[in-house]
């Protein structure tokens, strides 16, 4: 296959150039492109140079992908790479892949370019399908992919896992006719849910602060240290009687649950949160769960170690989840639901703010039998005065994957 310039958007598409070495060395050094994608580590001079001559020059010449150089259309700088990086002409599809030099961050350089390429792909070398793919936890590039059109449609464990990093993916395709004009916002511009939720669950998870009375306490993620608390909390006999938790609870239970915790949070679908005291031991657990099915609705749960009940630790920690949820996630409903007869999470919740509803029949499962179960809520409108969340840059956030 010819190697190909695109100019489009005020890029400039082009095969690389034994010249781009010193720049794509510069800018593999960034440790968010070294976090999510498969460049080796450390990156060497050598590495950059390669790439750019041997590998770029082979993958145009067999015809197996179409790497190109992201430049300013005016300048000629260097602002990332993007392209095709396998081509399946078995099936007329290709895979893309990208990164985005630090110095040209806040741009939108990458969306732009990932349209530009995936035109050419299906006007140009005539392909059927485009294939994007990511690590779990790679909000940046997932976001680029769905403003470039891509639909992402599943997980799937990864091939080439990088190291360090989690072995499942997302997956997405795109279709021709699906691109989004030059120009044109597309799904999960500016100010959309997806681009805040993109901005939150795409960095570390953060601490909360909550007050019980003269008491501060924090609600963080939960490590390794918690352990052998949850497993005690757990296998105490009110845990087992008004939660699901496994029974009778194994360390390998709290490992189980560290993880899913961790998992929940790269999705983007739950925060888990240990509720800490004012010595940073445990002293319980929180989450919040978002629907799959309602992007403005989510759930809580909680329990509390037997040694910190009475205290009013609940009841704030609750309460500053969440206001993070609806100020920080922009949730409309947080639901909260317990066994008919657990007064005790009752009064956690009415305490925090939510307003009881009433019964539903069966609603739950509990070991092995359908239970009643009580359901409350909190409105964002019953918040006093939330604070407006800071909108999130309409540029793609920091690296993607290739």
């Amino acid at each position: 296959m010819e190697p190909a310039e695109i100019t489009e958007d005020g890029l400039l598409l082009r095969p690389w150039r034994a010249s781009d070495a010193d720049a794509v060395h510069r800018a593999c050094q960034d440790p968010d492109i070294q976090r999510w994608t498969t460049v080796p580590r450390p990156y060497l001079p050598e590495h950059a140079h390669g790439f750019v001559t041997d590998v770029s020059a082979s993958a145009w010449s067999h015809g197996t992908g179409a790497p190109f150089a992201v430049c300013d259309a005016g300048t000629g700088e260097l602002l990332g790479s993007c392209g095709l990086v396998t081509i399946d002409r078995a099936h007329d599809t290709g895979e893309i892949g990208y990164w985005t030099a630090p110095w040209a961050r806040g741009r939108g350089v990458t969306v732009r370019a990932t349209r530009a390429v995936a035109r050419w792909a299906f006007e140009t070398v005539k392909l059927r399908r485009l294939i994007w793919q990511a690590e779990i936890g790679n909000h940046a590039s997932r976001l680029v992919a769905l403003r470039a059109g891509f639909r992402v449609e599943g997980e799937l464990r990864l091939a080439q896992p990088v190291a360090g990093g989690r072995s499942e993916g997302w997956i997405g395709s795109l279709l021709p006719g699906e691109v989004p004009a030059p120009g044109e916002p597309g799904p999960a511009g500016p100010g959309t849910l997806a681009a805040r939720r993109a901005a939150v669950f795409g960095r570390p998870q953060p601490v909360l602060f909550a007050t019980a009375g003269e008491t501060e306490l924090r609600l963080r993620p939960m490590e390794e240290r918690d352990l052998d608390a949850v497993v005690a909390t757990c296998r105490d006999t009110e845990t087992v009687r008004w939660t699901t938790v496994p029974h009778p609870y194994q360390p390998a239970d709290a490992e189980w649950y560290l993880d899913h915790c961790r998992a929940a949070w790269a999705r983007g679908t739950s925060a888990c949160f240990v509720l800490a005291d004012v010595d940073d031991s445990y002293a319980g657990s929180i989450d919040l769960r978002l629907s799959p099915a309602d992007p403005l609705l989510a759930a809580v749960g909680f329990m509390t170690a037997p040694h910190a009940r009475g205290r009013g630790y609940l009841p704030a920690a609750l309460a500053a989840l969440t206001a993070w949820g609806v100020t920080t996630l922009g949730l409309a409903r947080i639901e909260w639901r317990a066994n008919v007869g657990n007064t005790a999470s009752r009064r956690v919740a009415e305490k925090a703010g939510f307003t009881f509803e009433g019964t539903a029949r069966n609603a739950l499962q509990h070991r092995g039998d359908r239970t009643d179960a009580w359901v409350g809520a909190l409105l964002a409108e019953d918040l006093v005065a939330p604070a407006p969340a800071p909108e999130p840059s309409g540029a793609e956030p920091p690296a993607a994957a290739s």
